[in-house]
């Protein structure tokens, strides 16, 4: 079990993550989250290896037991006008700003931390080390999902509810003979390539 963080002197620790920085279509969406050390949530874990059945139950407990949680995106005209990295640093401030209470130390999944007007750290693998971490991913993952599966319904040819938007092979396949919707990041090369088409 991950255990929450102890920071020194740090009472309010908020952990941030993000998802949704490789695929082709769709925001770069991001979650920070303050847990209530007098509800602990068993079973955190890096939203990658958890079952989605796993990730949807946590998600509720999460959403139910944090002092306070936030969720912050850049979307894909962002992406392309900025950049993927500072586009995720975007999301992330958001995310924190969106906290009703402020945490007084932000842990940051990864090896770079967004400008922040309070204490900040990245660490890497935080998303399998530490439960704000690990609740933020999950609440990020499951958002991100099912807005993949929202589009899904709207562009039922590009298979987004399957493979979440990152370039596997159909999605390449479909966006050459398709061609881009407007929610595909025009500034990755493959989607610059099937718009060159």
């Amino acid at each position: 079990m991950i255990e929450p963080f102890i920071y020194p002197a740090a009472t309010l620790i908020a952990g941030v993550d993000e998802v949704g920085r490789g695929p082709l279509v769709g925001a770069v969406v991001t979650a920070a989250v303050i847990l209530d050390p007098a509800q602990p949530i068993i079973g955190l874990a890096d939203s990658k290896k958890l079952s989605e059945k796993r990730r949807l139950a946590l998600y509720d407990e999460i959403v139910e037991k944090a002092l306070s949680w936030s969720l912050g995106r850049a979307e894909p005209d962002e992406i392309d006008r900025l950049n993927i990295l500072h586009a995720t640093m975007l999301a992330m401030q958001r995310a924190v700003a969106g906290l009703h209470i402020a945490p007084d130390m932000v842990l940051i999944d990864g090896n770079r931390c967004p400008k922040l007007p309070m204490r900040s750290q990245a660490m890497v693998k935080g998303d399998s080390r530490v439960a704000e971490i690990s609740a933020a991913s999950i609440l990020a993952k499951v958002t991100r999902d099912r807005e993949m599966t929202e589009l899904d319904r709207e562009f039922p040819d590009y298979g987004f509810a399957q493979h979440k938007g990152y370039p596997t092979a159909f999605h390449l396949e479909r966006l050459a003979v398709l061609g881009a919707t407007e929610h595909h990041r025009r500034s990755f090369a493959p989607v610059r390539r099937a718009l060159e088409l």
